[in-house]
């Protein structure tokens, strides 16, 4: 295999390899990290060897990612307030023809189930990661992580009960969640108090981001009252020069807000039964570095 075929092998398979590395970590820096580690250990591989080139990448990717993730707990566990993913820019609309596979991708790259993943033991999120996102099947998933088969099917069993009892499944229309976004937003700037809360579920939750280097709740805000209250105070000090711009994000629509050209956070709400049950807030400028050109 030629150096040029090689690379050519990997670009094709390097948005799966982002895909499992992002989810697997849940920052982009990171997963771009993996990424570029697996293509030094494919470029210096015996590729004669190597029978099935995504099966290799992705087995590659995914245990590189599972040695960072266990790196990178302690960095999370002194995190400043809550711990949200960085914000990751997708576009299944265009690259997953099929609406049932590109529902299944958006739902496990979305802030609430990665949120969720964080409680899950380094094994237990890979399967996750390699089954309900991209469905390896389990002696794939097996040979990816050197374990039998039954303990695979076993983390994987374990991985969904714990993501479903946190996270229960359900299905939200784009277009649903774009109007709720932007009926929300229009509340929150124009200062309409009542219009915000009739958008509001009554146990809505608002998680803030900072990692205390910049301004943000260091605790999660709970009930309808609560946050409204609290995004109507944080738009009326603020919302002046300031600007707007909607874009995909983890799977739905999301505002990036910005001060000049510069990103300032990243608003996205988890939508249930056409109510908001959580608004989630990211404000800290290091996870907004790859936002710059958007």
């Amino acid at each position: 295999m030629t150096t040029d075929t090689a690379t050519e092998v990997f670009e094709e398979h390097r948005s799966v390899l982002m895909g499992v590395a992002y989810r697997m970590l849940g920052r982009v820096a990171d997963a771009e990290d993996v990424v570029q580690e697996a293509w030094l250990r494919w470029s210096g591989a015996d590729r004669s060897e190597v029978r099935e080139p995504r099966g290799y990448l992705v087995r590659v990717t995914t245990r590189l990612a599972i040695d960072r993730l266990r790196q990178v707990r302690s960095r999370n566990e002194a995190y400043v307030g809550p711990w949200l993913p960085e914000p990751y820019v997708t576009d299944f609309g265009d690259t997953v023809g099929d609406t049932a596979e590109r529902a299944v991708l958006a739902d496990s790259v979305s802030l609430a189930v990665l949120v969720v993943l964080e409680s899950l033991s380094p094994l237990e999120r890979a399967v996750f990661v390699l089954r309900e996102a991209f469905g390896f099947p389990y002696a794939e998933i097996a040979a990816v992580l050197e374990r039998g088969e039954p303990a695979v099917r076993q983390l994987a069993a374990r991985a969904r009960r714990h993501v479903d009892e946190k996270r229960p499944r359900y299905e939200v229309d784009p277009a649903e969640r774009r109007d709720l976004t932007e009926r929300f937003l229009a509340a929150a700037v124009e200062g309409d108090l009542e219009g915000l809360m009739s958008l509001l579920a009554p146990d809505v939750r608002l998680v803030g981001d900072s990692g205390g280097l910049s301004k943000a709740p260091l605790r999660v805000i709970e009930t309808a009252d609560k946050v409204g209250r609290f995004l109507l105070g944080v738009a009326g000090k603020g919302a002046l020069g300031l600007s707007f711009r909607f874009l995909e994000l983890n799977g739905g629509a999301a505002v990036l807000v910005l001060s000049g050209d510069k990103p300032d956070s990243v608003l996205q709400l988890d939508v249930v039964d056409g109510r908001i049950r959580c608004v989630y807030i990211v404000r800290n400028p290091e996870k907004l570095v790859s936002l710059g050109n958007q």
